[in-house]
């Protein structure tokens, strides 16, 4: 088949974008039915930098439908599979869409692009809800060539390779910009897809400048890894021949029975070993709408608190966020309970700072709560994090010694440390109503959010919060107001409350404002807050 790869020149001054298109419709009107796969690059119903939102909406208006019409009459014409990538307009906002169109020019499917820039989400504001969730690889099969596709930014996301290859594809579609990277990289990038997937890649870009070394680089890549067309910086049009069918197979291992290298490596993968993975991850806390159920110390009306059964129940539940608390033991361990003393919910004695981990397991922390639950041990942190790890928002209550003196700095480092060995920063939030203990926080993980709760003055918690730099507040009943849930949210702070399971209540918080409701019986209170729309205050 002859692949037609087309590489329009782009630039950062947005007034010349009338003539930059029409450059683009001339490439269209170049192509010929010598031509079986035309490939465009990205955003091309954008074809100069837009300096805002406004500006982008503008060109999108202006040459998004022409487009539509120029990609569908081509690929008739030349009896060819078209790709090009503009936006879609669709009634929940812009989407960076990449269009296939057949050979006689109908539209046959649509990929929307995975993994959009920060700048695409907070600046041009592209729809991007679709992002937060588990989705199966766009796979569009067209006279039975598979065809799967990256945009742009979704080409450094390399742990999507591996998803990708086991649906057995042909083809990867490119449509793509990478306006900062060198010609080598982007080069290296396509090699490494293209082996690692056992199908050709086919991406087109935009020139920056012909004499420039980055950006552009519009390539075709063979299975093997190698390189077969690289336009580099070079402004126009270029083709090869190439069989989509062909497959490239080695030894799996030395002496090994011929396989697609992802066959020999799935033979030895380790998921486990790598990030947190699976359709049980969750949106992290700035992409969780609210209003949020949380459930306190875990779903504790079924479960003894600060368990991993209460958790677990919760969090299977649909459960938004979870909460608990944490403690140091003797020797430098951190467990979850709630009290310092361990009578209440445990067979021991005494102070659980004062005990070794050691001497905790001779406790047993669920008879108390029920027959049932006989033989439960005390849970340490970092078997939370084990478990539900990114499954979950974790409000972790750091406990301290007082109410006004900071906690060992070595101890919060450990914190901090295993919530980077299972790679959930933007999954949790620190939860203290001590302020030195949040200022110690803020100098050691100043990107992990941070809620202040009301400890010894809860009628201050706003203006306290605010001169903390807090993200969060965590009212405490009754020692809250309206007054004071309006200067949180004037201040772009969110606010949850300790705590409700009660119906009535809960309605009463809820139009308040209040954005998370911690409790108790978790089943209850969430089918009423899951009622409620669902928003994000600020973004």
């Amino acid at each position: 088949m002859k692949v037609c790869i087309i590489q329009p020149k782009y630039s950062s001054d947005y007034s010349l974008s009338d003539s930059y298109f029409e450059n683009e419709l001339k490439f269209l009107a170049s192509c010929d039915d010598s031509m079986d796969i035309i490939v465009c690059p990205e955003a091309c119903d954008v074809p100069c930098l837009a300096p805002s939102k406004e500006d982008a909406e503008k060109s999108v208006a202006k040459y998004n439908e022409i487009l539509k019409k120029t990609a569908s009459e081509t690929a008739a014409r030349c009896n060819s599979l078209l790709f090009i990538n503009m936006s879609d307009l669709t009634e929940n906002g812009r989407c960076n869409t990449t269009f296939c169109y057949d050979r006689e020019g109908k539209l046959v499917g649509k990929y929307y692009k995975q993994h959009l820039t920060p700048g695409e989400v907070s600046r041009t504001k592209l729809y991007s809800e679709y992002t937060y969730d588990f989705s199966e690889p766009t796979i569009v099969e067209i006279e039975g060539i598979r065809f799967a596709f990256l945009t742009c930014y979704d080409f450094y996301f390399y742990e999507a390779f591996a998803n990708i290859a086991r649906h057995n594809v042909d083809v990867i579609i490119g449509c793509s910009h990478q306006r900062s990277d060198t010609h080598r990289a982007l080069e290296i990038m396509c090699q490494f897809l293209a082996y690692n997937t056992n199908a050709y890649v086919l991406r087109s870009s935009v020139s920056m400048d012909e004499a420039s070394d980055i950006g552009g680089a519009s390539m075709v890549v063979a299975p093997t890894g190698e390189t077969l067309l690289n336009m580099k910086s070079r402004v126009g049009m270029d083709c090869i021949d190439i069989d989509v069918k062909e497959k490239y197979y080695k030894p799996a291992g030395y002496r090994g029975k011929l396989s697609a290298h992802y066959e020999y490596i799935e033979k030895g993968r380790r998921p486990w070993k790598y990030r947190p993975g699976g359709s049980a991850i969750c949106r992290f806390d700035t992409a969780m709408p609210y209003p949020r159920t949380c459930a306190h110390r875990g779903f504790n009306k079924i479960a003894p608190e600060n368990s991993l059964p209460a958790y677990g129940a919760a969090v299977a539940m649909g459960a938004e966020e979870i909460e608990f608390d944490l403690w140091p033991t003797a020797d430098g361990e951190i467990v979850s309970i709630h009290d310092k003393k361990l009578s209440r919910v445990s067979t021991g004695e005494g102070i659980v700072y004062e005990k070794t981990y050691n001497e905790l397991l001779e406790y047993d922390f669920g008879i108390k709560f029920s027959e049932y639950y006989e033989g439960l041990k005390i849970l340490k942190f970092e078997e939370i994090l084990q478990k539900l790890a990114c499954h979950c928002i974790m409000n972790i209550h750091i406990k301290s010694f007082n109410k006004t003196d900071s906690m060992p700095e070595d101890y919060l480092r450990k914190i901090v440390a295993l919530i980077d060995k299972y790679d959930c920063r933007k999954f949790v939030y620190f939860m203290t109503g001590n302020d030195a203990v949040m200022a110690q926080l803020t100098e050691i993980a100043p990107d992990i959010c941070r809620c202040l709760g009301g400890s010894a003055a809860p009628w201050e918690i706003v203006d306290r919060a605010i001169r903390l730099g807090c993200q969060k507040v965590q009212l405490f009943k009754p020692y809250f107001n309206q007054e004071m849930i309006d200067k949180a949210h004037e201040n772009g702070i969110y606010c949850n409350v300790f705590w409700s399971d009660d119906a009535d209540e809960c309605e009463k918080f809820l139009d308040m404002g209040i954005d998370t409701i911690l409790t108790n019986n978790y089943n209850a209170l969430s089918q009423i807050i899951n009622k409620r729309e669902k928003y994000y205050r600020f973004r």
